[in-house]
């Protein structure tokens, strides 16, 4: 095999992949696959592959990286992949934390030649949101070009191309193409945000720009992919599919004033709200299942909306032989409600069992009966309700080995709108960054449309009645989630405005909503920090999701008033 030395051409491989964060060695075996596809492809071999950020041990490896042992491993694969590029095939262009002198750095690294040819240290640390990067790593000096086969490459990692002194550093050290390697995780409209941000880079120092980003499910973060090639006017030539393992050449030659142009092409169709929130749900929800070795899960469903679109997004990410459901009616489960039910998990063909709840409700009324004794019923009751379904779902998932999921949304868990030990209960939950609103919207996304890769059934997915029936948490005769809280049309808005916006009352009196109703929700919302700090994690879909990306106290007198 004969390296590409007339420094007319390179071709670059972009490649995008799903790797396991603390599986070296499986990350490595899938690099090396890459590599030998990409020699045996009867396209033009590439010069060198590139990878996304810590694509070695997947990302975020967090307090791992603290641990000797595991950096140790990770420099043996390292050296291994280095070592076989003495065949002469192409380079490869990794991410992985290196130890030098001490000090953990998130880096990429040029294997070529046999050998590690360079070591680029990340130099911006993310330590906002999700990422707390600063203190996991070292900062790195502004990076310097690498020369690689008669081009000089500007290496960068994630957040680097999103300040302006590295690419302009670069720029004046005389790179001629800048190369990402990141690990950006999804949100909405983060895609956009992406390519406007780099492009604003790219048209102020003229210089070509390669963009490798991850996909893959990793605890609440969830990767898109989605990466891109820009020419040096910053026009759009590559764009890889969102959540798709993808190995895509470039051809990139000089014109006659030198400067390096990419010849292709190739522009994926963007995704919609609906669609890119659904694929972020599915594959979130895919490889925390998998990736954690569950055989399956359980879904409470209710006849209700949230849990049908949870079973919805479980059959299409794991297919239905591996999604059961169970009906758990009480004496306030209307009609509607199991039939509604009973056609969901029709259209989804998946298990349904039906297991009463009235046996447990009779029997804690009767072991409370002297304690609570002259004193009316209240939210105490309805809340055994839903704690005698947790135990019926986790007793199931004991027994089966199968992860709960709850169902809850962002609304519901904003507000409190949930029962600790109840209906909280599970491994994973799929809705819980998605407002109400949006759940619905969805819904109906869903029955209109199938995922390429969904393993779930054309058409319908949902019954129309269980998205346009009023909500109900049905723990008590005729009740509607208005009685509690205003419409999710109102409670949403007024949400984002408090969350997303980081407004006070008065900002969000101010955008139009009712003083009276916006204080509620203020103290509705603070209230709840407690019960959100012991419910499970679920995927990010919004700029601020409950987590890692907001962290209140729970003792907390801030009244939110400016």
């Amino acid at each position: 095999m004969i390296k590409n030395e007339n420094n007319e051409n390179l071709v670059l491989a972009l490649a995008q992949f799903n790797p396991a964060v603390g599986d070296v060695e499986k990350n490595a075996n899938h690099i090396r696959k890459i590599r030998a596809e990409a020699i045996e492809s009867n396209d033009d071999t590439p010069d060198i592959i590139v990878f996304s950020e810590l694509c070695i041990c997947g990302y975020s490896p967090e307090d791992l990286v603290f641990r000797k042992s595991f950096l140790s491993l990770i420099d043996k694969e390292v050296k291994k992949l280095a070592e076989e590029t003495a065949d002469g095939g192409p380079a490869l262009l990794i991410g992985a934390p290196v130890l030098d002198d001490g000090n953990c750095y998130n880096s990429a690294l040029l294997l070529d030649n046999g050998k590690v040819e360079n070591v680029i240290y990340k130099h911006h640390l993310p330590n906002y949101g999700v990422f707390d990067e600063i203190r996991l790593f070292k900062q790195g000096p502004l990076p310097e070009p690498v020369d690689f086969r008669g081009f000089k490459l500007g290496i960068m990692v994630c957040r680097d191309i999103w300040e302006k002194d590295v690419p302009e550093y670069l720029k004046k050290q005389g790179a001629e193409l800048f190369v990402v390697l990141n690990a950006s995780p999804y949100e909405q409209e983060k895609i956009v945000t992406r390519v406007q941000t780099v492009c604003d880079n790219i048209r102020e120092t003229a210089i070509p720009l390669v963009y490798v980003n991850m996909i893959g499910g990793q605890d609440e973060l969830v990767f898109d992919g989605a990466s891109f090639v820009l020419d040096h006017n910053a026009s759009l030539k590559i764009h890889l599919p969102q959540w798709k393992e993808t190995v895509q050449n470039t051809i990139w030659k000089r014109n006659e004033y030198g400067i390096l142009g990419c010849r292709d092409i190739q522009i994926s169709k963007m995704q919609n709200v609906n669609e890119s929130v659904y694929h972020a749900m599915m594959f979130g929800l895919r490889d925390y299942v998998n990736k954690n070795g569950f055989p399956g899960v359980i879904i409470g469903l209710s006849g209700g909306v949230d849990s049908a679109l949870t079973a919805a997004v479980a059959v299409d990410a794991l297919g239905a032989d591996r999604v059961r459901c169970v009906m758990m009616p009480s004496p306030y489960t209307s009609k509607e409600s199991l039939e509604d039910a009973k056609a969901g998990a029709e259209m989804l063909g998946v298990q349904l069992d039906n297991i009463s709840i009235v046996p447990a409700m009779n029997a804690f009324d009767g072991m409370l009966e002297d304690v609570f004794a002259g004193k009316e019923k209240d939210v105490t009751e309805e809340n055994i309700q839903a704690r005698a379904r947790g135990i019926i779902l986790m007793a199931m998932s004991n027994k089966l080995g199968y992860m709960v999921l709850s169902t809850g949304n962002k609304s519901e868990m904003s507000v409190g709108y949930a029962t600790l030990y109840g209906d909280m209960c599970g491994g994973f939950s799929v809705l819980k960054d998605v407002y109400k609103t949006m759940v619905f919207d969805i819904c109906k996304w869903r029955n209109e449309n199938k995922p390429e890769e969904a393993l779930g059934s054309e058409g319908l997915v949902i019954p129309d009645n269980v998205i346009t029936k009023p909500p109900s948490a049905e723990l008590r005769p005729d009740q509607k989630d208005e009685d509690s809280l205003p419409s999710y049309e109102v409670l949403d808005d007024i949400l984002k405005c408090f969350i997303e916006e980081e407004l006070g009352i008065q900002d969000t009196i101010a955008k139009g909503h009712d003083e009276k109703v916006a204080k509620k929700i203020w103290k509705l919302l603070h209230q709840a920090e407690y019960k959100r700090r012991q419910a499970p994690l679920g995927v990010k879909i919004t700029k601020l999701s409950f987590g890692r990306d907001r962290r209140y106290p729970i003792t907390n007198a801030y009244e939110g008033t400016s």
